[in-house]
Formats: structure tokens, C-alpha cells, sequence
């Protein structure tokens, strides 16, 4: 099984192809394609790429499929004995990314994700699939 290793928001992230996760915000529109350039480590079937600190001409790619916000965190100050208290709370900004390709030195695909679409189905042809189902 094919991963890689990406940093990205002050984190790092074992990654493979189609895989879908939840990182820093990212100042980019919904469906835009994203690259990684800070690729630490590749791990293909039969060998394993170390950089130092990072893989040369190594990146990911990713598709940013929403712009997201975490659930609500309270943040309470109290100060004993002053009858003073302070109740905030925060939702921190996320990116929910999938990811599409891994790609090596020289632009050489490692992995890759089959994305597969979705049909659309019209009402009327939901209409008669039902008819076809009462039959």
C-alpha cells in the first residue's frame, strides 16, 4: 500500500490516495485542486524515500472538497473572589480535503485516486423506476 507523508499547517499527515481528511484552513475555492509540496516521506510498494528535510520535485495533490468549522469550544475565565467571569467561545476553520494524487521525483505517479461521479437521475426517470419496481 502506497502513503506518503505531508506537512501542512504546522502538522504532518500520513497520506494515501482517495483519502479524505481535515486540515488547516486553506485560502482556496471549493473543488480547486491543491499541491503539496512539503512531501517528508514516500513509501511505494517495494521502496521507502526519506527526505532531508523534505523530497525534492515530490508532491501531493489534493482536491478541497468544503471549507469547514469545528464544534464550539467555551473558553471560561473566572477570577475567585472578585465576582468577575468571562464565558467566550471559539469554532475553529477547517479544510476537508481528498486526496487525489501522489506523485514522486520527475512527476512519476506513485498513486492514485479513482474518482468515480455520481449519475445524476432526473425525476422522471426516478418516476419510472418505481413503476418498474411495483410491476
Amino acid at each position: 500500500m502506497s502513503f506518503a507523508i505531508i506537512e501542512t499547517g504546522g502538522k504532518q499527515y500520513k497520506v494515501t490516495a482517495s483519502k479524505i481528511l481535515e486540515i488547516e484552513k486553506l485560502n482556496a475555492k471549493v473543488g480547486e485542486t491543491i499541491k503539496f509540496k512539503n512531501v517528508l516521506l514516500i513509501n511505494n510498494n517495494s521502496t521507502t524515500e526519506i527526505g532531508n528535510p523534505n523530497i525534492e520535485g515530490a508532491t501531493v495533490e489534493a482536491k478541497l472538497l468544503d471549507n469547514v468549522k469545528d464544534r464550539t469550544i467555551l473558553v471560561f475565565h473566572k477570577r475567585r473572589r472578585k465576582h468577575s467571569r468571562k464565558k467566550n467561545g471559539h469554532r475553529q476553520k477547517h479544510a476537508k480535503i481528498q486526496i487525489t494524487k501522489i506523485l514522486a521525483k520527475g512527476g512519476k505517479i506513485i498513486d492514485e485516486a479513482k474518482i468515480v461521479e455520481k449519475k445524476k437521475t432526473s425525476k422522471i426517470e426516478k418516476k419510472i423506476t418505481k413503476k418498474e419496481i411495483k410491476k
